[in-house]
């Protein structure tokens, strides 16, 4: 029988939460992408600005995984890509965040400064980073009012950690949003740009997304017409798909990346005519550990 990843020519991976946890691996995870390795595209797709392509394939490798800054599409990226397309070259960026995000402001042509002096900043871009404060809060704030173009790399509010939910980038734009009354430009899942140019990377648009989040990542492969592999080793539960309405409900879920070297269950879909499509699959994955189970709304 077909495996889940053979019927995809790419793997759209999201990271935290789904191959590690902060510092710490999650377990199985690089040996059932080690299984994909040749068969399909893998793209790491990640949310977090903090670090560039580069540093994220490093970290990837020293986890086990096989990867590249080639590999690699961040949201600090997308970021720097939308506003390389609304700003003339050379025009500032206010930096809420870290110094790759403001060199990847520095390589699509655009001037990265931290504080709003002078004449207003075309434009702030905030993304995360565990040293933001109060005062660059406040000179982001200053832009924005101003008329500054926001662009917010994701609006996660929390990030997963070896220790557990830390407050992610989102956590801080809501408190930018309260302070300005103001809405930012997203570039992250589930947002298009992030996802669109990780399928431009991929080379295809048959392209599985797999992630551990209903809010980010399954969303977003319904904004960009993907299927969706929800994986339950980061932040979302069963308890949170219970809460998902039909039209947003990912196409498979697992317990284990390794659902992706696998055929998926074929007995008895979970289905919402049948009653609570969470206990449905839970049921299922304690039938079927390891495998995908589909989601049928």
């Amino acid at each position: 029988m077909t495996r889940l990843r053979e019927r995809f020519e790419a793997l759209l991976l999201d990271l935290d939460g789904t191959l590690y946890r902060g510092d710490a691996v999650i377990p199985g995870a690089p040996a059932a992408l080690a299984a994909s390795e040749g068969a399909q595209a893998l793209v790491y797709v990640t949310n977090n600005a903090s670090r560039s392509a580069g540093s994220v394939a490093a970290h990837l490798a020293e986890l086990g995984f096989a990867a590249t800054a080639d590999d690699v599409v961040t949201s600090a990226q997308a970021g720097a890509n939308i506003l390389a397309d609304r700003l003339a070259p050379g025009s500032t960026v206010l930096i809420v965040g870290s110094d790759d995000l403001a060199a990847e402001i520095d390589r699509v042509g655009l001037r990265a400064v931290r504080r709003f002096e002078g004449e207003a900043p075309a434009a702030v871009v905030q993304g995360h980073s565990p040293t933001t404060g109060w005062p660059d809060l406040a000179e982001a704030a200053y832009a924005v009012r101003a008329g500054a173009l926001w662009v917010a790399t994701n609006t996660d509010v929390t990030l997963p950690t070896e220790r557990g939910l830390a407050p992610g980038n989102g956590a801080m734009v809501t408190a930018l949003r309260v302070a300005t009354d103001t809405e930012p430009v997203v570039a992250g899942k589930p947002y298009a740009p992030l996802l669109d140019d990780a399928l431009t990377r991929a080379g295809t648009r048959s392209a599985l997304v797999v992630g551990d989040r209903l809010d980010t990542d399954i969303d977003g492969a319904h904004c960009v017409g993907l299927e969706s592999l929800l994986v339950l080793t980061g932040v979302s539960t069963f308890a949170d798909l219970a809460k998902q309405p039909a039209d947003r409900l990912p196409t498979y879920v697992s317990d284990s990346l390794d659902a992706l070297n696998h055929p998926v269950v074929q007995d008895d879909p979970a289905t919402l005519a049948d009653g609570d499509v969470a206990d449905q699959i839970a049921e299922r994955l304690d039938r079927h550990p390891g495998r995908a189970i589909p989601v049928v709304p």
